[in-house]
Parts: C-alpha cells; structure tokens; sequence
C-alpha cells in the first residue's frame, strides 16, 4: 500500500512510504481497525464480560451489538466517514459505546477532557469544523448542556448536540440507537481519532491518530503489561487521556479481551471499593493521586489484593513514593512515560526495584529512534542530559493543520522535538529530568504558559505577563503569573481569576498564585526570563518557610 496518491485527510501529516512500507513489513502495521478489533473480540469470547459502569454490565457481544446500533443513529443523523465529533465525556459506558461507533462509522473523535470549558472546547469545534458535539448532562455539578448552547451559537458547522442523560433542547444519545446498517467503515492508515497535545503555545495543537499506529501501541502495551483475557482494568483518570486510553488503557484492554471498570472519581472513596468487588488487576493514576492512594491504603478498609500492576505517569513520581507502593500496596508499580503524540516508554514488570523507583522505563518498540541532543541538535555524551527527540511507528509525523507549528516540532528528517529534558543509563532506560517547553505539568495537566498569558493580556488592568512553573511538594508544579499592573493600585488576584474563569477557562489553568511586579529580568537578547523569575520566586517562597 503506498501513500502516494491516496486520498488523505486535508491537513494530515502521512509517514513517508519508505517507513511505512517499513513498519508494515515489520508487521508493527497489520490493516486492522478499531471496528473490526472489537467485533473480533465479540467473536471470540461473546459472553466474557467487557465493561462495567456503575450499574452497568456488557459483555463482548452485547457492547458489539450496541456499538452497531449506535453507529446506525449516528449515519441517521447524518454523521459521515471524517466527520469530526467533539467527544466530552466522563469516565461512563457511554464513552466506549460512543468512540467505537464512531470508529465503525469512519467519523473522527475529538477528545476533549470534561474540565475544558468555553474557551477550549469553541476552539475544539471551529478548528475541526466538528458537526456534532458530545457531552453528559450534568458532571462534577457542572451543566454541559450551558455550555453547549453557548458553543452552538458560534460555530456554524455544529449541527448536532447529543447528551447523555436529560437532553434538555438537544438530541438524547438514548434515542439514537437503531437497527444495524452495513458501513464502508475506515482504512487502517486513516486517521481514527484526535487527541489534544499539551503544547506550550496558545491553545493545544490536536494529534492525529491512525488505526495502523494506536493499535500497534496498544498491542506492544498489552504485551509489556502483561494482559490477557483475566486482566481487569479500573480506567480511574479521565479516560480521554492518553495515558488512561492507550497504556495499555480501556483499549488496551479491550484489545487484550480483558473486563474494563468505569470509575467516576478516582478518590479511594470509589475506587478501593471497585478494586475489591470487581477483582482489579491494573490500574492507572498520575503522582498526586498516587500519593493519596498510598496514604488511604495504610487503613487496609478494603482488600486491594487483587491488584498486581500499580501504573504511575503524567509526570515524575519521586524516588522515595515509588518505593513506597509495594510495601504499602503490596503491588508492582510501573512507571510509564510517554505522550500522546506518540512514544511511551515503561518499566518492565521483572524490573529490579531500584530499576523501577529510579527510572521512566524503555519504549515500547525496537522501532522507536530515540536521539538526546544539546541546544544545538548534536547528540549529548551517553549518560548526559539533553533534550529527547523521537520518531517511529506510533509516533506523529505533523500536528493537524499546524504546517508553521510543525517546522519548529519536528527535525528535517521527521524527529519528533518532545519538549522533555532526559538522559540515557547504561541499561537503556530513559530518566526525565525536566521540561524545555514552556509549559507547566500541573499533576498530569498541561497548561501552556502562553495560553493563560493572552487570557490575562484581555484583561484591561494588565500591561504584561509571564506565567511560569513553581515547585510544589504534592502536584509537582503549580502554576504562578507574574504581572505587570497597568495602574499603580492593581486587581486583586482573586478579580483576574474571576475574569478567567468568565472567559471560560478550564480551571486547572488558573494560576495558583499571582505576584505583581514593576519588570520582567530580560536575557541577553531582550527576551523575558522566565529562567530568573522561577529563581526568584523560589527565593521568595523560601524565605517564607
């Protein structure tokens, strides 16, 4: 199969042929589908149980059947192959059933998290011209269907507004299920899906995703993790996420022929009970829940000893936490790094302990290149820091329309620039060091520093901002803005948090701390220093303590 003449998505970026010839030839490509994976595991084992949703129980055959039923509704409606469907919903049945027959169908999610609100999710829909949007009713006390309505008006594409739950004005996603239809369906090297990078400028950049490279992922994740048809995984982190969806996630998962549990909250509060009533063998969580976690085990309240496989990503677990979850836990941690434009790298399951509390593991594939370069692009010295360039068989060539972005996020010869800082052991294992990216990881949320600044530069009060990471013992890093008033008596900050918020930002993207200044220090070329403002903040804080 060549990608020369074929009829690509506008504004997608296809491997070049000579590595896709490659990696089909390696058999890391082999033609599937996301609709004929699952329709094989229905098949295959019909009866064994596929998901579980609060009350909710389906096996292979019935999540099959409902996925056809729901495929049918969606053409109904009008929903074409390529369409895209702006996706939002929380960790509910209805996700599985919803991006499946999407898949089935050839129209493209767009995964947003339920956090996003206004801002993110206008952009989402006008950028993609989406014809559909997805959301529940009510979440977390928050009424989507507001927002909905405020998204419908703005952009002329969106045709539909489905709900789960009371629909309100719109159309009920209960109401769309009918009698099967045959589908065309996609072709593996089409894109399924759209994920949402964490970048570090303006608003996040969407990832294309084909059928051929995730489930290459999956199955190279299902091999390393170990899952077979007796695996049971808690998907307890939104379950867009990457890390959640893929590592080996809900669709590794189901790739595997295993049983995924749905929890609404990732609090011990719910998921311990899951864990001892549905048998759990793997789960995900990033640092900050991994550390309530290991608090809420020492009471021993629920039997947790089905799990075997503790996973920890999103951002860097420390040494002494990592070594606390099997005494604690009394399972394996993996800690898992990755990104969902595309390379992940674990730590094996027969790892040392040291190996696995000191270190971000290995990737997934011989096929992964892995470079660490200096400033300049020249490979650091083995055991030195640099920064982590990366190519491969699942991992993107461009962003999605973002021809001038992906100039800057990719080398000449297709290297994908990761933004992380890392260095290599003499065992091959990757340990992450930090970020060059200007961007904060906020206990697994990515907030671009740029994306707020603009936010607060619409505020009349403010001349100048710098947002920048500052240290935090339980999240890694919050986030801090530096401001430069435009009057001498200054907003308060709790007014330009409110002004963010009616401006409908998530509100993981509201700085946690703000401190007005009267100058930003400039490097020597005339450009703030975020470097020094972070210095000089975590001079300020320490003298506070």
């Amino acid at each position: 199969m060549s990608t020369a003449g074929k009829d690509l998505l506008p504004g997608f970026s296809p491997w070049p042929e000579e590595f896709a010839a490659r990696y089909r030839e390696a058999g890391y490509w082999r033609g599937e589908t996301f609709g004929q994976l699952l329709r094989d595991r229905a098949t295959r084992h019909p009866e064994r149980t596929a998901l579980v949703a609060g009350t909710q129980r389906l096996s292979y055959r019935e999540l099959d059947t409902r996925v056809d039923q729901l495929a049918a509704g969606f053409h109904a409606l009008g929903i074409r192959p390529r369409d895209r469907v702006v996706v939002q919903l929380p960790n509910i049945g209805a996700f599985l059933e919803v991006i499946f027959a999407l898949f089935r169908l050839g129209a493209l999610p767009v995964f947003a998290l339920p956090a996003h609100r206004q801002a993110e999710i206008g952009y989402f829909c006008e950028f993609t011209e989406a014809v559909a949007y997805i959301i529940p009713d009510k979440h977390s006390g928050f009424d989507y269907r507001t927002l909905a309505e405020q998204v419908r008006g703005s952009v002329p594409t969106l045709r539909h507004v489905i709900v789960v739950g009371d629909a309100g004005p719109f159309q009920a996603l209960s109401g769309l299920y009918a009698e099967p239809v045959a589908l065309s369906g996609p072709a593996p090297s089409d894109v399924a899906f759209f994920q949402l990078s964490g970048g570090s400028t303006g608003v996040p950049k969407l990832i294309p995703r084909t059928h051929d490279d995730y489930i290459y992922s999956l199955r190279g994740s299902v091999e390393i993790c170990q899952l077979d048809g007796e695996s049971v995984y808690l998907c307890a982190l939104p379950a867009s996420h990457n890390f959640p969806l893929s590592s080996p996630g809900t669709l590794g998962t189901l790739y595997a022929g295993g049983t995924v549990v749905m929890a609404l909250n990732p609090s011990p509060d719910e998921a311990f009970p899951l864990i001892a009533r549905e048998r759990v063998t793997i789960t995900a969580l990033v640092p900050p829940l991994a550390m309530i976690w290991l608090e809420a085990a020492q009471a021993r309240r629920h039997d947790l000893s089905s799990l075997r496989v503790l996973q920890v990503g999103g951002a860097r677990l420390s040494d002494e936490a990592a070594k606390r979850v099997r005494p604690t836990i009394g399972c394996t941690l993996q800690q898992v790094f990755g990104m969902a434009e595309g390379l992940v790298n674990y730590t094996r399951l027969d790892d040392d302990e040291e190996r696995i509390s000191t270190t971000q593991g290995r990737p997934i594939s011989p096929a992964d290149e892995i470079r660490v370069v200096d400033d300049e692009d020249r490979d650091v010295a083995p055991g030195e820091t640099g920064h982590l360039l990366t190519r491969g068989p699942y991992t993107i060539r461009g962003y999605y329309k973002a021809e001038v972005h992906n100039a800057r996020a990719f080398t000449t010869d297709g290297f994908y620039r990761t933004g992380d800082l890392v260095r290599v052991t003499a065992q091959g294992d990757l340990v992450v060091e930090g970020r060059a990216k200007d961007q904060i990881n906020r206990g697994g949320d990515k907030v671009a520093a740029e994306e707020v600044e603009n936010h607060l530069l619409a505020h009349p009060a403010v001349h100048n901002v710098a947002v920048v990471a500052m240290p935090d013992t339980f999240l890694g890093e919050r986030t801090c803005a530096f401001i430069i008033p435009r009057e001498k008596t200054p907003p308060t900050p709790a007014a330009l948090n409110a002004f963010l918020r009616s401006r409908g930002l998530a509100a993981f993207k509201i700085p946690d701390r703000i401190e007005f200044v009267d100058s930003f220090p400039q490097t020597g070329v005339g450009k703030v220093s975020k470097k020094d403002l972070r210095g000089a903040l975590a001079a300020r804080l320490g003298s506070r303590t």
